[in-house]
Protein backbone atom coordinates (compact mmCIF):
# COMPACT_ATOMS: atom_id res chain seq x y z
CA UNK A 1 0.00 0.00 0.00
CA UNK A 2 0.97 3.68 -0.64
CA UNK A 3 0.86 6.36 1.76
CA UNK A 4 0.68 9.88 0.48
CA UNK A 5 0.68 13.11 2.27
CA UNK A 6 0.20 16.30 1.19
CA UNK A 7 1.95 18.75 3.55
CA UNK A 8 -0.09 22.51 3.60
CA UNK A 9 0.29 25.37 5.06
CA UNK A 10 -2.71 24.61 7.52
CA UNK A 11 -3.39 20.74 7.39
CA UNK A 12 -2.00 17.63 6.38
CA UNK A 13 -4.11 15.65 3.88
CA UNK A 14 -3.42 12.06 3.51
CA UNK A 15 -4.47 9.00 2.15
CA UNK A 16 -3.77 5.60 1.92
CA UNK A 17 -4.02 3.80 -1.78
CA UNK A 18 -4.42 -0.12 -2.07
CA UNK A 19 -3.64 -0.68 -5.49
CA UNK A 20 -6.39 2.17 -7.36
CA UNK A 21 -8.40 1.85 -4.60
CA UNK A 22 -8.19 5.10 -1.71
CA UNK A 23 -8.50 3.09 1.19
CA UNK A 24 -8.72 6.05 3.63
CA UNK A 25 -8.32 9.65 4.20
CA UNK A 26 -7.25 12.29 6.91
CA UNK A 27 -6.15 15.22 7.94
CA UNK A 28 -4.52 16.86 11.22
CA UNK A 29 -3.47 20.59 10.88
CA UNK A 30 0.14 21.63 10.08
CA UNK A 31 1.15 23.65 13.29
CA UNK A 32 2.10 22.99 15.57
CA UNK A 33 4.14 20.59 13.77
CA UNK A 34 5.91 18.15 16.17
CA UNK A 35 8.77 16.06 16.23
CA UNK A 36 8.99 12.92 13.84
CA UNK A 37 8.16 10.81 16.62
CA UNK A 38 4.93 12.20 16.94
CA UNK A 39 3.96 12.21 13.26
CA UNK A 40 4.89 8.90 12.96
CA UNK A 41 2.79 8.34 16.14
CA UNK A 42 -0.25 10.06 14.45
CA UNK A 43 0.11 8.32 11.09
CA UNK A 44 -0.19 5.02 12.98
CA UNK A 45 -3.02 5.75 15.08
CA UNK A 46 -5.00 7.47 12.42
CA UNK A 47 -4.25 4.36 9.60
CA UNK A 48 -5.63 1.83 12.57
CA UNK A 49 -8.57 3.96 13.18
CA UNK A 50 -9.57 4.01 9.26
CA UNK A 51 -9.38 0.19 9.61
CA UNK A 52 -5.80 0.33 7.60
CA UNK A 53 -3.03 -1.78 9.14
CA UNK A 54 0.65 0.13 9.13
CA UNK A 55 2.74 -2.99 8.81
CA UNK A 56 0.91 -2.85 5.33
CA UNK A 57 2.43 0.72 4.33
CA UNK A 58 5.24 -0.60 1.92
CA UNK A 59 6.07 3.04 -0.03
CA UNK A 60 5.24 6.95 0.82
CA UNK A 61 4.97 9.82 -1.37
CA UNK A 62 4.79 13.44 -0.14
CA UNK A 63 4.60 16.73 -1.92
CA UNK A 64 5.01 19.52 0.98
CA UNK A 65 4.82 23.82 0.73
CA UNK A 66 6.26 23.80 4.11
CA UNK A 67 9.89 23.51 3.68
CA UNK A 68 10.30 22.93 7.76
CA UNK A 69 8.05 19.59 7.59
CA UNK A 70 9.82 17.44 5.42
CA UNK A 71 12.50 16.37 7.51
CA UNK A 72 10.24 15.33 10.08
CA UNK A 73 7.22 13.62 8.02
CA UNK A 74 10.26 11.84 5.80
CA UNK A 75 12.00 10.66 9.35
CA UNK A 76 8.70 9.22 10.63
CA UNK A 77 7.91 7.16 7.04
CA UNK A 78 11.52 6.12 7.39
CA UNK A 79 11.13 5.03 10.93
CA UNK A 80 7.33 3.66 11.42
CA UNK A 81 6.78 2.48 7.64
CA UNK A 82 10.44 1.32 7.09
CA UNK A 83 10.58 3.15 3.37
CA UNK A 84 12.72 5.95 1.68
CA UNK A 85 9.39 8.57 0.89
CA UNK A 86 9.00 9.43 -3.02
CA UNK A 87 9.33 13.83 -2.54
CA UNK A 88 7.15 15.47 -5.52
CA UNK A 89 9.70 18.40 -6.43
CA UNK A 90 11.19 19.89 -9.07
CA UNK A 91 13.28 17.19 -11.61
CA UNK A 92 11.05 14.65 -10.95
CA UNK A 93 9.13 12.84 -13.61
CA UNK A 94 5.39 14.10 -13.90
CA UNK A 95 4.31 13.76 -17.03
CA UNK A 96 3.90 17.67 -17.54
CA UNK A 97 5.86 20.25 -19.65
CA UNK A 98 6.04 22.95 -16.91
CA UNK A 99 6.25 26.27 -18.61
CA UNK A 100 6.82 28.57 -15.76
CA UNK A 101 9.45 31.11 -15.88
CA UNK A 102 11.13 29.20 -12.63
CA UNK A 103 10.28 25.71 -12.71
CA UNK A 104 11.44 25.53 -8.70
CA UNK A 105 8.99 28.54 -8.09
CA UNK A 106 5.98 26.17 -8.56
CA UNK A 107 4.15 24.44 -5.48
CA UNK A 108 4.16 20.75 -5.91
CA UNK A 109 0.40 20.47 -4.55
CA UNK A 110 -0.22 23.09 -7.67
CA UNK A 111 2.21 20.25 -9.85
CA UNK A 112 0.38 17.28 -8.31
CA UNK A 113 -3.57 18.27 -8.84
CA UNK A 114 -2.59 19.19 -12.67
CA UNK A 115 -1.20 16.10 -13.03
CA UNK A 116 -4.46 14.22 -11.87
CA UNK A 117 -6.17 16.73 -13.55
CA UNK A 118 -4.19 15.02 -17.22
CA UNK A 119 -5.09 11.77 -15.77
CA UNK A 120 -8.81 12.51 -15.62
CA UNK A 121 -9.13 14.44 -18.82
CA UNK A 122 -6.35 13.83 -21.69
CA UNK A 123 -6.31 15.80 -24.39
CA UNK A 124 -8.64 18.33 -22.94
CA UNK A 125 -7.56 22.30 -22.22
CA UNK A 126 -7.74 22.19 -17.86
CA UNK A 127 -7.80 24.87 -14.97
CA UNK A 128 -7.70 23.16 -11.91
CA UNK A 129 -8.84 25.31 -8.71
CA UNK A 130 -7.83 24.64 -5.32
CA UNK A 131 -9.58 26.37 -2.69
CA UNK A 132 -7.63 25.79 0.29
CA UNK A 133 -5.57 28.35 2.50
CA UNK A 134 -4.93 30.39 -1.19
CA UNK A 135 -7.17 29.89 -3.61
CA UNK A 136 -4.78 28.69 -6.66
CA UNK A 137 -5.46 28.34 -9.86
CA UNK A 138 -3.46 25.83 -12.36
CA UNK A 139 -3.66 26.05 -16.41
CA UNK A 140 -2.88 23.04 -18.42
CA UNK A 141 -2.92 22.98 -22.06
CA UNK A 142 -4.61 19.82 -23.97
CA UNK A 143 -0.99 18.44 -24.96
CA UNK A 144 -0.33 18.51 -21.40
CA UNK A 145 2.30 21.84 -20.73
CA UNK A 146 1.73 23.48 -17.51
CA UNK A 147 1.51 27.27 -17.95
CA UNK A 148 0.82 28.97 -14.73
CA UNK A 149 -2.39 30.52 -13.55
CA UNK A 150 -3.34 32.70 -10.11
CA UNK A 151 -3.03 32.66 -6.33
CA UNK A 152 -5.40 34.64 -4.23
CA UNK A 153 -5.74 34.57 -0.66
CA UNK A 154 -8.24 32.09 0.29
CA UNK A 155 -11.60 32.16 2.10
CA UNK A 156 -10.18 31.01 5.71
CA UNK A 157 -7.19 33.90 5.34
CA UNK A 158 -9.88 36.48 4.23
CA UNK A 159 -11.93 36.15 7.40
CA UNK A 160 -9.02 35.51 9.41
CA UNK A 161 -7.88 38.86 8.21
CA UNK A 162 -10.84 41.32 8.67
CA UNK A 163 -10.97 39.88 12.24
CA UNK A 164 -7.39 40.30 13.16
CA UNK A 165 -6.58 43.27 11.35
CA UNK A 166 -9.83 45.93 12.39
CA UNK A 167 -10.88 46.73 15.95
CA UNK A 168 -14.91 45.62 15.85
CA UNK A 169 -15.29 42.51 12.66
CA UNK A 170 -15.57 39.09 14.39
CA UNK A 171 -14.72 36.15 13.54
CA UNK A 172 -18.10 34.27 11.82
CA UNK A 173 -18.58 31.09 10.21
CA UNK A 174 -17.28 30.55 6.87
CA UNK A 175 -20.88 29.40 5.03
CA UNK A 176 -22.66 30.39 1.97
CA UNK A 177 -25.34 32.91 3.00
CA UNK A 178 -28.92 32.83 2.66
CA UNK A 179 -29.17 36.17 0.75
CA UNK A 180 -26.73 38.74 -0.67
CA UNK A 181 -27.81 41.80 2.03
CA UNK A 182 -26.18 41.61 5.01
CA UNK A 183 -28.52 42.70 7.98
CA UNK A 184 -26.21 42.40 10.67
CA UNK A 185 -22.46 42.28 10.84
CA UNK A 186 -21.47 38.71 10.71
CA UNK A 187 -24.07 38.04 7.69
CA UNK A 188 -22.35 41.23 6.28
CA UNK A 189 -19.24 39.77 6.30
CA UNK A 190 -20.47 36.15 5.32
CA UNK A 191 -22.06 37.58 2.01
CA UNK A 192 -18.59 39.46 1.38
CA UNK A 193 -16.33 36.38 1.97
CA UNK A 194 -18.82 34.45 0.01
CA UNK A 195 -20.27 35.91 -3.01
CA UNK A 196 -16.59 38.10 -3.34
CA UNK A 197 -14.87 34.97 -3.68
CA UNK A 198 -17.67 33.34 -5.95
CA UNK A 199 -17.12 36.87 -8.26
CA UNK A 200 -13.02 36.60 -8.13
CA UNK A 201 -12.99 32.99 -9.23
CA UNK A 202 -15.82 32.91 -12.12
CA UNK A 203 -13.63 36.38 -13.20
CA UNK A 204 -10.32 34.29 -13.39
CA UNK A 205 -11.94 31.35 -14.98
CA UNK A 206 -13.24 33.93 -17.61
CA UNK A 207 -9.72 35.70 -18.12
CA UNK A 208 -7.56 32.37 -18.28
CA UNK A 209 -9.92 31.00 -20.76
CA UNK A 210 -9.79 33.66 -22.88
CA UNK A 211 -6.50 34.72 -22.75
CA UNK A 212 -4.78 30.80 -23.18
CA UNK A 213 -7.76 29.20 -24.82
CA UNK A 214 -9.44 31.81 -27.16
CA UNK A 215 -12.65 31.22 -25.31
CA UNK A 216 -12.90 27.64 -25.59
CA UNK A 217 -14.13 26.28 -22.51
CA UNK A 218 -11.67 24.82 -20.42
CA UNK A 219 -12.31 21.62 -17.93
CA UNK A 220 -12.54 22.67 -14.28
CA UNK A 221 -12.20 20.78 -11.69
CA UNK A 222 -12.72 21.99 -8.16
CA UNK A 223 -10.22 20.67 -5.15
CA UNK A 224 -9.20 22.19 -1.54
CA UNK A 225 -11.27 22.35 1.72
CA UNK A 226 -13.37 24.84 0.44
CA UNK A 227 -14.33 23.60 -3.02
CA UNK A 228 -17.46 22.24 -1.47
CA UNK A 229 -18.64 25.74 -0.44
CA UNK A 230 -19.32 26.96 -3.80
CA UNK A 231 -20.35 23.26 -5.15
CA UNK A 232 -23.89 25.01 -6.27
CA UNK A 233 -22.30 28.62 -8.18
CA UNK A 234 -21.53 26.11 -11.36
CA UNK A 235 -18.08 27.35 -11.45
CA UNK A 236 -16.97 23.78 -11.51
CA UNK A 237 -17.05 21.04 -13.85
CA UNK A 238 -16.28 18.30 -10.93
CA UNK A 239 -15.03 18.43 -7.42
CA UNK A 240 -12.38 16.19 -6.62
CA UNK A 241 -11.41 16.22 -3.30
CA UNK A 242 -8.47 14.06 -3.14
CA UNK A 243 -7.28 15.42 -6.87
CA UNK A 244 -3.41 16.56 -5.15
CA UNK A 245 -3.36 12.61 -3.35
CA UNK A 246 -4.10 11.29 -7.28
CA UNK A 247 -1.51 13.46 -8.64
CA UNK A 248 0.82 12.55 -6.39
CA UNK A 249 -0.04 8.49 -6.34
CA UNK A 250 0.79 8.43 -10.02
CA UNK A 251 4.11 10.75 -10.25
CA UNK A 252 5.38 7.92 -7.30
CA UNK A 253 4.56 5.76 -9.96
CA UNK A 254 6.02 7.28 -12.85
CA UNK A 255 9.36 7.60 -11.29
CA UNK A 256 8.81 3.89 -9.61
CA UNK A 257 8.84 2.75 -12.91
CA UNK A 258 11.53 5.11 -14.11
Amino acid sequence: MLLCLDIGNSQIHGGVFDGDMLRCQFRKTTHPLGSSDESGVFFSAVLRENGVDPRGIQRAAICSVVPQAHYSVRAACVKYFHCEPFVLQAGVKTGLKVRYRNPHEVGADRIAGAVAAVQRRPGSPLIVVDCGTATTFDVVTADGDYLGGAILPGVGISVETLAGRTAKLPTVEITRPANALGRSTVESIQSGIFHGHVGAIRHLLGELGNEVFGGVRPHVIGTGGFARLFEGEKLFAEIVPELVLLGLKHAEQLNRDA
